[in-house]
């Protein structure tokens, strides 16, 4: 087991995607442990001896990624019993050379609310986020005509979360409305509400047996959690999505993350964050 410690002075996002990217190329279990905003000398001192206390009880260096605005900080993080990694080292002088101009570091640039003096790509979040939570499980059907893309599926496919995921990171209008047991399933339609959003519909699905053990966490031993209730509902509204020509998403396999990934791909939405 090794101890992986993601650091910076700011958020340490960028050293957690960083890190997690390159582990999940090797097949080795690791502990996670963030130290965010580290902004100081006294603070870095305090790190390294997280730091060397991990090597001590594991016998194994710890890996660090980090990422740091201040020589003096970097210093102190790089005497460590660590073995250090910081991906900019590796690129900011190359880059520095195409575009023809110095870097300018700044701490909490990348994710702070200033991005590069602007506040439209977090107040855009923000307003997404709103109107997600606003428009969540077919809540506020009103608002529709405001939605950048409105998900579809029956009870617990992963909607309010993509729908979350999309708002959070991208800056999207996701709406979503669900296909109940209320509807009636065997002679499914398109609801009235919808089909003039037709354009902005995107359904998710599953596969039974996934469906049947989310929802027996919920409702075990209920009709609603039952293989065979999952199975017809997810039959029926797969044949509604096909006759409707409504792009579907298979997401048994995939992470909230992926799934928001392939809409994006499929739609073509705009993002309004990167």
């Amino acid at each position: 087991m090794r101890t992986i410690f993601y650091i910076s002075d700011g958020t340490a996002l960028t050293a957690e995607a960083f890190g997690r990217a390159m582990l999940s190329m090797f097949p080795v279990k690791v502990e996670h442990k963030t130290i965010a905003f580290v902004d100081s000398v006294e603070k870095a001192q305090l790190a390294v001896t997280k730091i060397n206390a991990a090597h001590a009880a594991s016998g194994e260096r710890p890996i660090i990624f980090h990422t740091f605005v201040s020589l003096d900080i970097k210093r102190v993080i790089t005497s460590s019993e660590g073995s250090c990694y910081d991906f900019l080292d590796y690129f900011v002088e190359p880059m520095s050379a195409e575009l023809g101009i110095q870097a300018q570091p700044k701490t909490h640039r990348t994710h702070g609310i200033q991005e590069n003096g602007v506040r439209d790509s977090y107040d855009s979040r923000i307003e997404a986020v709103n109107y997600s939570l606003a428009n969540d499980d077919g809540s506020n059907i009103a608002d529709y005509d405001q939605a950048d893309i409105i998900l579809l599926g029956v009870s617990r496919t992963g909607k309010t979360p993509t729908s979350l995921y999309l708002a959070l990171h991208y800056g999207i209008k996701a709406a979503n409305y669900p296909i109940t047991e209320d509807d009636d399933m065997e002679n499914l339609q398109l609801p009235k509400v919808l089909k003039h959003q037709r354009h902005k519909l995107f359904g998710l699905t599953l596969e039974p047996q996934r469906l049947h053990e989310i929802r027996s966490k919920r409702r075990e031993g209920s009709r609603y959690a039952s293989m065979q209730q999952c199975r017809f509902e997810l039959q029926e509204v797969e044949k509604l999505y096909r006759r409707e020509a409504i792009p579907f998403l298979d997401s048994t396999r995939f992470s909230v993350e992926e799934i928001a990934a392939k809409i994006l791909a499929e739609t073509n939405l705009e993002r309004h964050h990167y």
